[in-house]
């Protein structure tokens, strides 16, 4: 099972106001477990930058003057993410910038049931206490030191951590039911769960002669009304 974690930086809060996405970040999972891929982006915006957002990303219009706009980066993006599901933390605030800027280039909107939002996943699982990103990273020791600004990438990594722990631990599946994105099994394509096959060669046995004879020597003791004949 493929999934993306994926965070968003923007101008404000409403595309309806104008307010455009400035960053995107993602982390590749396959089965719960990192694959190392990753997705990072900086956008030009096409309008300036708050103060107030300036205030919360760090990213100013000097610095994304030079970057590319969304429609020229839009097609990595799609192709990346595919159609994988969307892990996101608040998620309607994501999508719904997401899908403005799909939208206004007349490309297919992400369906929002795609979407896996954490916070709802926070606020149901622990009702009643603090449900940002950073009181979750306290609550599961995450490690979120480097967080000083909001950046897409570095939220996206440490959401991953926080949403393994949220789905019961940082390894919530057995690791041979893990295999790297795009290895596949000896019969298909990536998407085929992980099936133990017989061996091409089978073992050759260790047992020994001499334990071998020990061992008839002890069942012919047993007696022909032993329950271990009733079996063999």
């Amino acid at each position: 099972m493929r999934e993306i974690v994926l965070d968003t930086e923007t101008t404000g809060f409403e595309p309806t106001e104008g307010h455009r996405i400035v960053e995107i970040g993602a982390v590749e999972l396959w089965n719960h477990l990192p694959t190392g891929r990753t997705y990072h982006q900086y956008i030009n915006p096409e309008r300036p930058m708050p103060p107030e957002a300036f205030e919360v990303h760090g990213l100013g219009d000097d610095f994304l003057r030079d970057k590319p706009v969304f429609r020229l980066v839009a097609a990595e993006f799609v192709e990346f993410v595919a159609d994988a599901r969307l892990v996101i933390h608040n998620a309607a605030f994501d999508m719904k910038f997401l899908n403005a800027e799909l939208g206004w280039i007349g490309l297919p909107l992400i369906p929002w049931e795609r979407a896996i939002d954490t916070l709802a996943m926070a606020r149901k699982k622990f009702p009643g206490s603090p449900a940002s990103l950073d009181a979750l990273c306290r609550r599961f020791g995450v490690d979120n030191s480097a967080r000083e600004k909001h950046g897409a990438l570095l939220d996206s990594e440490i959401l991953a951590e926080v949403y393994l722990e949220l789905i019961g631990g940082r390894q919530p599946d057995l690791v041979l039911s893990a295999h790297p994105a795009g290895a596949g099994s000896a019969a298909g394509g990536a998407d085929e769960p992980w099936r133990p096959r017989p061996r091409a060669n089978p073992l050759p046995p260790r047992l020994t002669e001499d334990e071998a004879a020990a061992h008839a020597a002890f069942v012919a003791g047993l007696g022909e009304a032993a329950l271990w004949n009733r079996f063999t």
